[in-house]
């Protein structure tokens, strides 16, 4: 079994948050698998099915982004799983918009969601890192990943939630650079060669 747990803020007004695209590639992968309805569980929403061969539960805290890992930790306790059994979906300031690539571990690099999960559940769950790109200088971090996504990005930002949800049955099995292939060639696909 696999946690797939996306990150971002509850709520109308974070849904087009640049921070939030962890909730919106859930929401795709969710869709495509054809998944039942989220239910509330966990300090959280969470729906249990399958991807490919495998059952994977896909879990978004209702936490807000700083405490994502209360939700994580308890979702992960019931379950009863091991950390490599846990991934999460978030948005990455080190990556070019469109680009997704998969870690285990590693440093948090100031993300409040991935912080507040290791401190929960330690630090040794997979990543599957979503570029959101860097607006450039630190002081600008802030307002720019709790910015909406403007208009012009959302065609790329849809085109990277749906290779991901597409490429998820290679993730659930654990093949992670052969998923993270097949999310860059949909990119390229789906005209975003600089992008993906």
């Amino acid at each position: 079994m696999l946690l797939l747990a996306g990150l971002g803020n509850p709520g109308a007004r974070y849904a087009r948050n640049r921070h939030n695209i962890g909730f919106m590639a859930l929401e795709a992968i969710a869709r495509e698998h054809r998944y039942p309805p989220f239910r509330s569980r966990f300090q959280g929403l969470i729906a249990d099915g399958s991807i490919g061969e495998t059952r994977v539960a896909l879990l978004a805290p209702q936490t807000y982004m700083n405490d994502s890992g209360q939700s994580v930790g308890e979702a992960m306790r019931f379950f009863k799983l091991e950390l490599k059994a846990v991934a999460v979906l978030h948005d990455e300031l080190d990556l070019a918009p469109g680009k997704c690539r998969v870690k285990v571990g590693g440093g948090n690099a100031g993300h409040n969601g991935l912080r507040s999960i290791s401190a929960h559940i330690g630090n040794d769950y997979k990543r599957v890192r979503l570029g959101i790109g860097h607006p450039g200088a630190r002081e600008l971090v802030h307002p720019f990943v709790l910015g909406d996504f403007a208009k012009s990005e959302m065609a790329w930002v849809g085109a990277l939630c749906d290779a991901v949800a597409a490429s998820a049955p290679l993730l659930a099995m654990g093949d992670d650079a052969s998923f993270q292939n097949k999310v860059h060639l949909a990119m390229e696909a789906a005209g975003f060669a600089g992008k993906g």
